[in-house]
């Protein structure tokens, strides 16, 4: 690194099916235009952004670019936050399939728009959410930007993670939702917010949401603000299959809400339980199963907008 180099590019090639390696000449070649130096970092298995970010913040950067999508986002960013010092703003060149934190930030999804958008001097505070849960005797903890959820939610998301590559983008978010909605059984969830418990004799989802978006453009919370200091904590209740099928399309617009068995709750602090399997997937990817317990760190992540 010279003295000259400003920003970490580390680039997920597997993002959006292959759409980072695809379009990296021409990231390169906008960067190199642009008169941004950089030093650049390719990821090379589940979880190598975490390590690469981590070791990137220990250095003399002004920034860290991420290219890839909201997983490469998240890895980056829980690399950011297990370095000592971590006051580095985060720069985005969306190149997967969701895109929901940068739709939430305002950020353009084009990675061409996205390459002159890192010489902008605007720089968000934004909250980041803190995943804690046990496994097996031990407690683990993993942070996350846009958003969260447990049960059809999540086991959606696993399903959309085994599709064949063919399905991907928005559509292999749907065809994880149908593809769940045959087999899935509303559970009971014991929630907690803030101090208040709530038990939930059937529970189809409980979605702890930090943005606006998630499932590739779903505008699930739409009143979420990024950097307010809380969540929006959405549960659907015990919908069944027809009626979700005829009150799916809604969650495009965010009209989902005025729904009946939707309820809009904000609070700095969750806790989700129940008796039966309890799977998470935060920021499209799945962290695991168990009881969780989510809170906010402040203003902790600052983004290039």
């Amino acid at each position: 690194m010279t003295h000259k180099t400003i920003a970490k590019v580390i680039v997920n090639p597997a993002a959006g099916n292959g759409a980072s390696l695809r379009h990296w000449p021409h990231i390169k070649k906008q960067l190199e235009h642009l008169g941004i130096k950089y030093d650049v970092v390719f990821t090379e298995r589940p979880g190598h952004g975490i390590d690469l970010a981590k070791e990137a913040a220990a250095q003399n950067y002004r920034y860290i670019v991420a290219v890839g999508g909201d997983g490469t986002i998240n890895e980056v960013v829980n690399g950011l936050l297990l370095a000592p010092a971590h006051d580095l703003a985060l720069g985005v060149v969306n190149t997967g399939t969701g895109s929901d934190f940068v739709r939430s930030l305002g950020i353009p999804r084009d990675p061409d728009r996205a390459c002159h958008h890192l010489l902008s001097d605007k720089r968000l505070k934004v909250d980041v959410g803190v995943i804690e849960w046990g496994h097996n005797g031990t407690s683990k903890r993993r942070y996350f930007v846009n958003a969260a959820g447990v049960g059809f939610d999540a086991e959606a998301t696993e399903a959309r993670s085994k599709l064949p590559k063919i399905f991907r983008g928005p559509v292999s978010y749907v065809i994880g939702v149908f593809g769940t909605l045959v087999g899935y059984r509303n559970k009971p969830i014991t929630k907690q917010l803030d101090t208040d418990d709530e038990t939930l004799s059937k529970t189809l989802s409980v979605i702890v949401a930090n943005g606006m978006y998630f499932g590739g453009g779903m505008k699930v919370a739409p009143d979420a603000l990024l950097g307010d200091q809380l969540f929006d904590v959405l549960t659907i209740g015990d919908i069944g299959k027809f009626e979700l099928m005829q009150a799916f399309p809604r969650v495009y617009k965010g009209t989902h809400i005025t729904h009946p068995k939707v309820k809009v709750q904000r609070a700095s602090t969750v806790n989700l339980s129940s008796v039966e399997r309890l799977l998470l997937q935060a920021d499209g990817e799945i962290i695991g199963e168990g009881s969780f317990r989510f809170s906010l760190l402040p203003g902790a992540l600052s983004v290039i907008v």
